[in-house]
């Protein structure tokens, strides 16, 4: 059976509200060790550990570590698309890409070391995700494409290619929390207590915003 298998497998059992909350525990207790030594590095031990279970005890939500690892990945992916899945809810395209542009910044700020994992699997290669990347993530961003594609159409964006524009958000939104350590090193006080997240929203709205809808 495959990872992907596996998992499926295990979310089709139907689970009480305590086996629901320890999973959970597990798997933030896996985004912390995972995000820290890479899935080579970590250990069933490690996550047990920090999650306040014993090993047989985390085995009985997970066989494997490779499980483990595939279900913090696609949680994470989860999280990080729906922000674009809520995209052209509303009816203003530049209120839309604002709220777009401030949910991913609020992720990076909120919750750097799962934006640190995910790259750290495509700097890899993508092995466990590659397939999802391909179907799930491409289906959404070919959808979200098409809208902005309408809203240029229509005169209310400016024409500008829909899939680097996506890109562009991931890249600068993304770069607060792969690069935290670069990004604090540099501003140095300014970066104390998170404030530089807001500056860092009026910046890229000045510049994406502008640049798609004027000013």
């Amino acid at each position: 059976m495959t990872i992907a298998e596996t998992a499926r497998a295990r979310q089709t059992k139907k689970r009480t509200r305590i086996q629901e909350e320890n999973e959970e525990r597990i798997l933030d207790a896996a985004l912390e060790v995972f995000s820290s030594y890479g899935l080579r590095g970590a250990t069933i031990d490690q996550i047990a550990a920090l999650a306040g279970m014993t090993k047989p005890n985390l085995l009985y939500y997970f066989r494997r570590k490779d499980d483990i690892y595939l279900s913090v990945l696609r949680r994470t992916l989860e999280n990080w698309l729906q922000p674009l899945e809520d995209l052209g809810r509303g009816d203003d395209p530049r209120d839309e890409m604002r709220a777009y542009l401030e949910r991913k910044l609020e992720m990076s700020r909120d919750n750097p070391k799962a934006s640190r994992l995910y790259a750290m699997e495509m700097l890899q290669g993508a092995p466990v995700l590659r397939g999802v990347l391909g179907t799930r993530l491409k289906d959404l961003v070919d959808e979200k494409a098409a809208l902005m594609r309408r809203w240029i159409a229509e005169g209310r964006m400016a024409p500008i290619d829909p899939y680097h524009l996506i890109f562009m958000v991931w890249a600068t939104t993304q770069h607060y929390a792969d690069f935290e350590i670069q990004v604090r090193a540099v501003l140095g006080d300014k970066a104390a207590d998170n404030r530089h997240f807001k500056a860092a929203t009026h910046a890229l709205e000045d510049v994406i915003l502008g640049g798609i809808f004027g000013r």
